[in-house]
């Protein structure tokens, strides 16, 4: 792991993130002790996988029938 000070990291910040983002990590310190590290974020990004759930997933036969009166009346606060 590369190590630079902190006045290098601050003055010269951009090409020390390339070699992070490359994958290296790039160590920041202060009067020789370690303070923080540079390193690269995994990206969060997940893929949609459609159909994962096929047949698994079982809809009853009045799902969508309208609703009984008074459960109605509790919506529209009658």
């Amino acid at each position: 792991m590369e190590t630079v000070n902190t006045h290098e990291a601050k003055t010269q910040f951009s090409p020390l993130a390339d070699p992070a983002v490359a994958g290296a990590d790039v160590g920041v310190s202060r009067n020789g002790k370690p303070l923080v590290r540079l390193t690269r974020l995994e990206s969060t990004r997940r893929t949609i996988r459609f159909g994962v759930l096929k047949g698994e997933v079982k809809l009853a036969a009045e799902f969508d029938a309208p609703l009984p009166d008074a459960v109605l009346a509790g919506f529209e606060r009658r």
